[in-house]
């Protein structure tokens, strides 16, 4: 079975889920249900996907293969993923959602919810270890695309899970553009935020996918938000990932925020008494949080078990959220009129509305918000196409052979100190950060920076792309 489980899910190539690999995963994961009395038979359990032209063949076969362990399969069809996840947990079922979230159409995934939320890094553990007792079994896919009532109800409490977060009217004469592209969000944010007034202009609806990184968006769609934010003079842009677990945020001038930056704000508008949040965030988080941070690593099932960790020390208030900017609450919170029971998966709209909130009251532009946060500048990049297990390897050299490492780090300066918690972070002798990781969901390099400026930050993500592509040429890997 080539597919494998990355930070978040089952994640191969199409062909790869599609040959019954991830129907066998859909099999272990009830059979995983069922013997840990997670679910009773003929439990109830609801399926979402993405827009990606396969996921509703994938979403069948996933079906199928639920209802041969006994369970009902309920198609909620295309809907984000918080929506389903949301919906599913306030009825006490468990989830599964069809999604590659923001990576290429080639590929896609399946993501796995109990009925008190995400699986963990022991559930993935069972699944993995079920699911080749089921390969190569038949799969006849239940026919998806129909009417999804149950979806449509999901829809909605998602839409009612924001109602009042933000006053009636209090964005009149705002203009916000929403970066449509092929994102299943990209309707529902729209009714979210039509009660606030503000002026909502669509662009750049797809119909065919487009994969959207928020974590690391491509030069190309960071000059066309630029030029939309000029055309439409907006005051923001906003846009989610494939699944809408993942936003964006673009402020006045065009620029994307982090979304380390995103999480920040969201904590301290909801006055969060605990935030977790991965080492590839902001090395400041901790002293601008205001409150105890967790540092985890990379992947939602981490900061789900931080989060499981502040809620024992006491912390009532408690906010996860990933360099990506999707945000999981660990606590329920009462914003404005709006009730946000604790929902500990990725969602986009809590930090786009927690932006778009905080600078309303700051009376601020959404930069100045930005700049008020006073952060290190940081800069992340993308090796696209480098294998995975090259990755792993070049980085457990790096790690692990000090000559190698001080070699690779020269032109830079040197290493003055290492993190080893999640892939090879480095603090230069000048106290710059390089962060090293092997993404854990596609073939991808990634690498993550801070400096002084932004022009240093960006070179460095630049040199040690490059200084990567030529380790692993030459055979040091």
């Amino acid at each position: 079975m080539a597919a494998k489980f990355g930070t978040s899910g089952l994640r191969g190539l199409v062909g790869e889920l599609t040959d019954g690999t991830a129907a066998a995963h859909a099999r272990a994961f009830a059979r995983h249900l069922l013997d840990n009395g997670l679910v009773e038979s003929g439990a109830t359990v609801h399926v979402g996907r993405d827009l990606r032209p396969s996921s509703p063949d994938i979403a069948g076969q996933c079906m199928a293969a639920l209802a041969a362990e006994g369970l009902v399969a309920v198609d909620c069809g295309a809907l984000p993923t918080p929506a389903l996840a949301h919906s599913a947990m306030a009825q006490g079922a468990a989830s599964l959602m069809v999604t590659g979230s923001h990576i290429p159409a080639d590929r896609n995934g399946v993501k796995f919810y109990r009925p008190d939320g995400e699986i963990g890094k022991e559930d993935e553990i069972a699944i993995a270890s079920g699911a080749p007792a089921f390969a190569g079994e038949p799969v006849d896919p239940v026919a998806v695309g129909g009417d999804a009532p149950m979806g449509e109800a999901a829809l909605q409490a998602y839409r009612d899970r924001y109602a009042g977060f933000l006053p009636a009217g209090s964005l009149a004469g705002v203009r916000i553009g929403i970066y449509e592209h092929s994102s299943v969000s990209r309707d529902v944010l729209r009714d979210i935020l039509q009660p606030t007034g503000a002026e909502l202009i669509g662009l750049g609806r797809s119909e065919t996918f487009v994969p959207v990184d928020t974590e690391a968006v491509p030069d190309s769609i960071r000059a066309q938000i630029r030029r939309w934010t000029t055309e439409h003079r907006l005051d923001a842009l906003i846009s989610t990932d494939g699944d809408g677990d993942r936003p964006l945020v673009a402020d006045e001038t065009g620029e994307c925020l982090r979304g380390d930056a995103l999480g920040l704000i969201t904590a301290r508008h909801l006055d969060a008494d605990a935030v977790v949040t991965p080492v590839t965030s902001n090395s400041a988080i901790a002293s601008h949080a205001g409150c105890r941070v967790w540092r985890t690593r990379v992947g939602s099932p981490y900061v789900i078990a931080g989060i499981a960790e502040a809620a024992d020390t006491g912390a009532a208030r408690i906010i996860g959220f990933e360099a990506n900017g999707g945000v999981l609450t660990g606590s329920d919170f009462q914003v404005g009129k709006a009730f946000l029971s604790a929902l500990p998966t990725r969602d986009c709209a809590l930090p786009i509305l927690a932006v778009l909130a905080a600078a309303h009251q700051a009376g601020k532009t959404v930069s100045m918000l930005v700049a008020g946060l006073a952060l290190p500048v940081a800069a992340s990049g993308r090796i696209e196409n480098f294998p995975t297990a090259l990755g792993q390897r070049l980085v457990a050299s790096l790690a692990t052979n000090i000559a190698e490492r001080e070699a690779f780090f020269a032109p830079f300066g040197g290493v003055r100190a290492i993190d080893l918690t999640d892939g090879l972070r480095v603090t230069l002798p000048g106290g710059a950060i390089v962060h090293l990781r092997p993404s854990g969901n596609a073939p991808e390099m990634r690498c993550y920076t801070e400096a002084d400026s932004a022009e240093e930050a960006e070179a460095l993500v630049l040199s040690c792309m490059a200084r990567l592509r030529d380790h692993a040429g030459s055979g040091n890997d």
